[in-house]
């Protein structure tokens, strides 16, 4: 990885810092944390977490002021670093405000989503059930089409129609 020269012109980067986190065992010191343990295996239980870079501009090249500045007290450049800071501050918490909204706004869109998409599954279900029933009204139409009742009742009047014919 290498920094950037300078920043870019719309202030808009892509960059992200991935922090990882894993669950130790109790009594764990910083020194027996290895990269190992970050490997997804089985049993780990190991979070991702992606930070975004925001690029939040200076008003002045350096807060610190330079050694040859003649006539400025101490007191007036740590009132400028003050006021730097809360500007800086400000920056800051707009950002997070700002990205609060939008991650707000995302999650109002997923449930909105969600919402419609178990909608469109339970009318599925009921069109499916529907379907069924209507192939299993369409096979009964067309299984024979008469029951055999009706028809040990037509060859019975046929032997006596027959029967009759040849006595005559």
């Amino acid at each position: 990885m290498q920094a950037q020269k300078e920043a870019p012109l719309d202030m808009q980067c892509k960059d992200k810092f991935l922090v990882q986190t894993v669950v130790v065992p109790d009594g764990t010191t910083s020194k027996e944390v290895l990269a190992e343990m970050f490997d997804k295996e089985a049993g780990r239980v190991i979070e991702d977490f992606k930070l975004r870079v925001v690029y939040i501009p200076a008003n002045p090249p350096s807060p610190v002021p330079e050694g040859s500045e003649e006539g400025n007290s101490p007191m007036a450049s740590l009132n400028e670093i003050g006021s730097q800071t809360a500007s800086l501050f400000d920056d800051v918490s707009r950002t997070f405000e700002e990205t609060n909204e939008k991650s707000s706004e995302a999650w109002s869109m997923i449930s909105k989503l969600t919402e419609e998409k178990t909608f469109a599954t339970q009318q599925s279900q009921k069109l499916r059930l529907e379907l069924e029933m209507l192939r299993k009204k369409s096979s009964k139409k067309q299984s024979g089409g008469h029951s055999l009742v009706l028809m040990l009742l037509v060859g019975l009047l046929g032997c006596v129609i027959g029967y009759i014919l040849n006595r005559i």
